[in-house]
């Protein structure tokens, strides 16, 4: 629970952008905003940091250059929301739904993602080190070079991601999927596929999995490309 006291609330009409900087500039505590629709604006390089954001609709909101350091989102509706060169430095994310939004080169130092959709998210360029996803969709998401050398991924579906020279190393999968994800160049020495789902993946894709660990079934479901049955 959120301590009203702690913030300034805006949760009635639909603040404009002059609107929002001028709450921003004029209250010591920062801004709460509380199930307001915010689609479509741009609040492009205002200093938005420690705000939360709880149950607001941002649907291809403009959020480029911001300072969104510290924030929390709560609930939110972020379809196509960008998000380029943003800083986001320790935010949380929460049951939020990010499909197809756009975070190249942003600032993601120690983000979190729980229980969100980025399904068609692009991540290109962005700084990622100590970024975490929990229990998130990322199909189709594009994830190129991204780190999760020694990460717990736990349900997370990558299914159809562009992973290419993603660092998995040492990583433990807790369910999830990487079905027909690309994985060219990406690192899985050590990574513990055991919990993962593999399909699609042919024994040729295989080599991309060196040195992984993986179980009998999916070693038998990769052999099986092949005409071959493991008993």
């Amino acid at each position: 629970m959120h301590d009203e006291t702690d913030f300034t609330v805006i949760e009635s009409d639909i603040p404009t952008r002059s609107e929002i900087e001028a709450f921003s500039r004029d209250h010591d505590a920062p801004l709460w905003f509380k199930g307001i629709d915010l689609s479509g604006m741009d609040l492009s390089r205002l200093d938005l940091s420690d705000a939360l954001f709880e149950r607001c609709a941002v649907n291809e909101t403009r959020f480029a250059s911001a300072n969104l350091e510290s924030t929390r989102w709560e609930g939110c509706r972020g379809t196509k929301a960008e998000f380029r060169f943003a800083r986001l430095g320790e935010a949380q994310f929460c049951k939020t739904d990010l499909n197809n939004s756009d975070w190249q080169h942003a600032r993601l130092t120690s983000a979190s993602f729980q229980e969100c959709k980025l399904t068609g998210a692009t991540f290109t360029g962005a700084s990622t080190l100590g970024l975490s996803f929990s229990e998130s969709l990322l199909v189709s998401a594009a994830l190129q070079g991204m780190s999760f050398c020694k990460s717990t991924l736990l349900n997370l579906d990558f299914s159809d991601a562009d992973l290419t020279d993603a660092d998995f190393r040492l990583a433990v999968f807790e369910g999830g999927s990487l079905r027909h994800a690309r994985i060219r160049g990406a690192r899985f020495d050590k990574a513990d596929l055991r919990g993962v789902n593999l399909q699609g993946f042919t024994l040729d894709d295989a080599r991309q999995f060196k040195g992984a660990i993986i179980s009998e079934s999916q070693a038998a479901a990769l052999l099986s490309g092949l005409g071959l049955t493991v008993i």
